[in-house]
Order: C-alpha cells, then sequence, then structure tokens
C-alpha cells in the first residue's frame, strides 16, 4: 500500500495556477481583506475599541436582527446577538477608519444565512436521529435515499476523528480533531455533512458574549490529503462560518501537514491564515498550556498529557450502537458535557465578579 508521505512527495498533484485562482475566487469573494492594524485619519469621528471593533447602537442590532427574521424565519435566531454585533463592529475593508456600513453587514450576514438554507443546514440533525433509529422506521422505509445519507453523515462521525471537549481560557469551546482516525478516503459530501454539524453544536454551546471557537488538531498520522476535499472544507469555513475561528493549533508538523499548508495558505483570507498555528511534538506542550481552560492540567495524553480524551470518544470497535441504528459516536453525551462546561466556565465568571 502507497503510504501518505509517498502521496505526497510523489502522486499528490497541487493546483495550477488557473485552479488555484478559481478555487480563491470562490472561497473569498471580491471583498478586500483588511489589515489588523487600523489606520485612524485625524477627522474621524468614530474610535475603534481597543481591539479595534467600533460601537454597533442597540438601534442598529435590532434592524439587523429584524431584517434577518423576516428573510430567514426559521433559522434567524442561530446567530446570536454577540455574532451580529462582531460582524457589523468590524472596520470597512476599504476605508479602515471607519466601521462598515450597515448594509454591508447586512449583506455579509444573509450571505451565512442563505448558505445555511443552501446546504440545508437546520435539516443535518435529522439525520443523525433517522441513522439511529430502527431501518424498519416509517420515515426511513419511506425515504430509503434519505436514510443512506443518514447513514453516511454517521460513518464519519463514528469514527471519532473529531470532537468538542472542554473551552480555552477565553471561553472557546475546543474542537479536536484526530487525523489519524480519518478515512484513507473521504466521503466528500457526507464529511462536510459531519463538519458542519459539528460547527453547529459548538456554536449552540458557547458562552454568553463568546462568537468564535478553538480548533486542535493531533496531526501525527493524517491520510494522505485531497486537494478537492480540502478546499470544500475552506470554502464552508469561510462561506458558513466567517469569524468563528479563533485559532487552529496542529502538532505535530509533517511533511502531509506541510503540503497541506502549501495548498491551503495561498487561497485563505489573510485574517483567516494568521489564525492558524503550526506546531512541533516539542512545544505544542507550552502551547496548550496557554490556550486551554485548566493549562496542563487539561492537555490529552496523545500530547503528553495526563487526561484520556478516549474514556469519551474510543476507538469505533468499541463503541456500542447508541440506539437502534448505526450510530457509535457520543453525539448527544458530548453535547450534554460541553453545555455543562459552558455552564461551569459562566457559573465560573460570575463567582469572579461577586
Amino acid at each position: 500500500m502507497t503510504t501518505p508521505e509517498a502521496e505526497v512527495n510523489g502522486s499528490a498533484n497541487l493546483l495550477s495556477e488557473e485552479e488555484a485562482a478559481k478555487a480563491k475566487a470562490e472561497i473569498c469573494g471580491e471583498e478586500e481583506e483588511f489589515q489588523e492594524e487600523i489606520e485612524i485619519d485625524c477627522e474621524g469621528n468614530q474610535v475603534p475599541d481597543s481591539e479595534g471593533n467600533f460601537e454597533v447602537s442597540k438601534e442598529e442590532l435590532s434592524i439587523l436582527r429584524a431584517e434577518l427574521a423576516c428573510e430567514f424565519p426559521e433559522d434567524y435566531e442561530y446567530l446570536s446577538d454577540a455574532y451580529i454585533l462582531s460582524v457589523a463592529s468590524k472596520p470597512y475593508s476599504k476605508n479602515l477608519s471607519v466601521r462598515r456600513p450597515l448594509d454591508y453587514s447586512m449583506e455579509k450576514l444573509k450571505n451565512v444565512m442563505q448558505w445555511r438554507e443552501d446546504n440545508s443546514v437546520v435539516d443535518i440533525m435529522d439525520l443523525i436521529h433517522l441513522a439511529n433509529g430502527p431501518e424498519t422506521a416509517p420515515e426511513a422505509v419511506e425515504q430509503p435515499q434519505l436514510l443512506a445519507q443518514a447513514k453516511a453523515v454517521v460513518t464519519c462521525l463514528n469514527n471519532g476523528s473529531m470532537y468538542w471537549h472542554g473551552f480555552t481560557k477565553g471561553g472557546q469551546p475546543i474542537l479536536w480533531i484526530r487525523t489519524n482516525r480519518k478515512p484513507w478516503y473521504p466521503d466528500t459530501e457526507a464529511d462536510l455533512k459531519a463538519l458542519i454539524l459539528m460547527a453547529d453544536i459548538g456554536i449552540s454551546c458557547m458562552p454568553k458574549n463568546v462568537t468564535d471557537f478553538t480548533v486542535i488538531s493531533e496531526s501525527t498520522s493524517p491520510p494522505p490529503p485531497h486537494p478537492g476535499f480540502l478546499i470544500q472544507v475552506l470554502k464552508t469555513l469561510v462561506k458558513g462560518y466567517p469569524d468563528r475561528l479563533n485559532v487552529l493549533v496542529s502538532a505535530p508538523i509533517s511533511s502531509i501537514t506541510q503540503f497541506v499548508m502549501k495548498l491551503l495558505f495561498p487561497l485563505m483570507p489573510g485574517r483567516l491564515s494568521s489564525k492558524v498555528s503550526l506546531n512541533s511534538a516539542e512545544n505544542v506542550k507550552s502551547k496548550l498550556d496557554e490556550i486551554l481552560l485548566n493549562g496542563k492540567d487539561d492537555i490529552p495524553n496523545f500530547f503528553g498529557g495526563t487526561v484520556d480524551h478516549d474514556k469519551f470518544y474510543p476507538d469505533e470497535y468499541s463503541c456500542p450502537n447508541r440506539g437502534e441504528g448505526s450510530l457509535k459516536f457520543d453525539i448527544f453525551g458530548m453535547i450534554s458535557r460541553l453545555e455543562k462546561d459552558r455552564d461551569d466556565y459562566e457559573s465560573s465568571l460570575s463567582n469572579k465578579g461577586d
């Protein structure tokens, strides 16, 4: 069997200039990326805060939320006030000394909601329930194609290659990636649906006023990279979850990791590429100590720590079926634990305030 390293160094093909340009246009669109340093002209009346963001009034927030509720009545509550404010308060890419115009922010928010509608995001959890039930259930018998789709998504979850567990010091929920559990060849459509489902779960479990999440990837033995799949993942992140990633920490650095970054960095918006942190096996523990809520006490054993994630997310072959169907991954337990950890985090902040 061909090794991942051989595929990277041999038959794996990088995109041509034309393909790369097309992919970047699809991912980034025509919007110019503003710089992190905000330049304020001497005549400007608006003053950004310490993070470079501008004030948004309660009336403006009400206008944005009302229009979203009008156009997307079934899903508008997905966007929290904190997230809407974070989008609307950013500097305008065409004039960094002022805030984004309200119409511009509305367009960006509508684009996210339209992407969710086009990809039937609100229905993905229904697939999990369908796959977790008996195949003799009326909804399964009457919809064989939907059942097959549901089983495919559940298969992507069952390997336990991604799960939410714990929070950072800043209150971001953490999505852990175990690349050695990823299949050799991905089912792109099902894998993307599983990723979207996981992203929505993490967002729904965020503490109040937190709008982004952290991703930590254990990248010792990833499968060979598939450019088309990687581009779709990046497109999903940029189109469906703009400004949601706080940081992506990956370790250890390998030839496959370097290949993936060589492919993806030129396609990323500037603000996104700056959030990727590649670490060696030697320095990742200090990085995690800085990030994780309880520092070194939260570092998992696959990064040299003491916490056993496999207690909750073992290898697929050690997992029983959760219901009468094919679901083995403990998605409902994961949600329950994440909600409890969020409540504990918010309670600790309240106690500090007292």
